[in-house]
């Protein structure tokens, strides 16, 4: 695989796609978390909330911009790609707003809002057993045999340089909210599964804070980064588990890597347990209802305030990242139903 380097300008550049269809996520402050993480003084807590998007998640910013990026490849052909729901629904949303048919591969156990929303968009489906797939590697054959049945552009849902830098226009948002208040960022907490989301992310979040600490977040049973951070190399997992089924990459994507590693130093690895606890949290306090994978990154921060590593009464605001709300009602209920922080 050729790698190619993502830069800051690639992520300005992919701003314009973007803001030709989607409105600026709001960054909200919240009142609620900084009591509940202690902050003092003039110290702001901030969510950027992906829930607010078309698919109700972050990644239809990076499936825009792959759909921009690839017109004369696709010509008048399709769109396949495999997902764990997100990132199905985003890049039919945008094989909607681009007129191209798109096919779907997802595992048989997602939520069915994923499998709702990817529909209501025009996107076709097929399904996986996950359960076996580490074992089968039945998610990329029926993936590679879409594309070579019916000619269709394979899109990658994270190790992609069009993807990673469509998602990073949620970090210049980020960067350009903040800005506009005169504000300094301390710490920035994201979800890293395969590294599109936090790859696309680091690069706004250095550009424009270059002191802030860039904070990697991945449940317990899906630390495939966290390792790869520890040994200086992808590292791969068997068997990725977690409640957290947006994160169940089995290793960081090769073109998110070099921009992990040279942007982050530090990954929290979060029991599925402590996510709920922050769901419902979200849930209490803000009438946020999120899917898991969206709110382990405010279990990282509340981590770190247990663990003395987040200083409430030090300098700078801390943005923490809710990448998406896609959770089955029955699901949701079950998992919050835990104590509170």
């Amino acid at each position: 695989m050729d790698i190619k380097t993502v830069t800051i300008d690639d992520v300005r550049k992919a701003s314009v796609v973007i803001r030709s269809h989607l409105d600026t996520v709001p960054l909200i402050r919240s009142y609620t978390l900084e009591r509940v993480l202690g902050f003092k003084g003039e110290r702001r807590v901030w969510l950027k909330d992906y829930g607010w998007t078309p698919v109700g998640s972050f990644k239809v910013y990076g499936a825009l911009n792959w759909m921009a990026g690839n017109q004369e490849r696709i010509g008048h052909g399709a769109v396949t790609a495999h997902s764990s729901g997100n990132f199905a629904s985003g890049i039919s949303y945008a094989g909607m707003r681009y007129g191209k048919r798109v096919m779907i591969v997802m595992p048989d156990t997602a939520p069915k809002i994923k499998f709702e929303l990817t529909r209501t968009f025009g996107a076709e489906i097929q399904t996986y057993d996950i359960a076996n797939d580490h074992i089968t590697g039945q998610r990329d054959a029926l993936t590679e045999k879409i594309a070579k049945e019916t000619q269709a552009i394979q899109a990658s849902p994270y190790d992609d340089p069009w993807v990673i830098a469509g998602n990073g226009v949620g970090g210049l948002e980020i960067v350009d909210a903040l800005k506009s208040q005169q504000r300094k960022l301390a710490k920035f907490y994201c979800q890293v599964s395969g590294g599109g989301l936090m790859a696309g992310h680091a690069l706004s979040i250095a550009d424009g804070f270059p002191e802030a600490e860039i904070v990697g977040v991945e449940p317990e049973g899906a630390n495939d980064f966290a390792l790869s951070l520890k040994a200086d190399q992808r590292e791969r997992l068997a068997k990725p588990t977690s409640i957290c089924d947006g994160l169940l990459s089995y290793d960081v994507g090769a073109h998110n890597w070099p921009i992990l590693r040279k942007h982050i130093t530090r990954c929290l690895t979060i029991s599925d347990l402590e996510t709920r606890k922050a769901m419902k949290c979200l849930y209490e306090r803000h009438g946020l209802k999120t899917e898991p994978s969206g709110a382990i990154a405010l279990a990282a921060a509340m981590h770190d305030i247990a663990g003395g590593a987040l200083d409430s009464a030090s300098d700078g605001d801390i943005v923490i990242v809710i990448s998406g709300r896609n959770a089955d009602e029955a699901s949701f209920r079950q998992w919050i139903d835990v104590e509170s922080v």
